[in-house]
């Protein structure tokens, strides 16, 4: 095996969410195949820092916008096509929803609760950081999110 072979290529992505009426509501979308519920990930784009290059990600693939957050909130690793990718993933406050995006007619989306959105994702990391807004207060601010 080479050493190429055994490179971690870096990734960073968010969890896309809003409180609608005191609930906590997290963002899904498919992959391009259709195949299954993840959340917006990508490459790190050169010269953009992780969160700004998820906040990217998060308009290509989702159409969303808002302040990515700074604080990571987890990392998960995954295999595809024999390579190993660590995405460093964020959380995005959403403010704008977009109805015109790069790969809107190669996605779909979906508005999920929290306990939701777990139960659709298939990555068990994934689900492990769902969680975590599971138990987040979201009563007075929700930027405390």
């Amino acid at each position: 095996m080479s050493q190429k072979d055994n490179k971690v290529l870096k990734q960073s992505g968010v969890i896309p969410y809003r409180v609608t009426k005191g609930k906590i509501e997290v963002l899904l979308i498919t992959t391009r195949n259709r195949q299954e519920w993840v959340v917006p990930k990508g490459g790190i784009s050169n010269g953009m820092s992780p969160p700004e290059s998820a906040a990217k990600e998060a308009w290509e693939e989702a159409g969303v916008v808002g302040q990515v957050e700074t604080e990571e909130i987890g990392i998960y690793k995954y295999r595809k096509r024999g390579n190993i990718y660590q995405v460093r993933m964020f959380l995005l406050p959403v403010e704008n929803v977009l109805e015109d995006y790069p790969e809107a007619n190669q996605r779909k989306r979906q508005w999920l609760d929290v306990p939701q959105a777990i139960r659709c994702v298939r990555k068990s990391s994934l689900k492990r950081m769902l969680k975590t807004l599971k138990t987040k207060s979201c009563r007075d601010n929700p930027s405390n999110i």
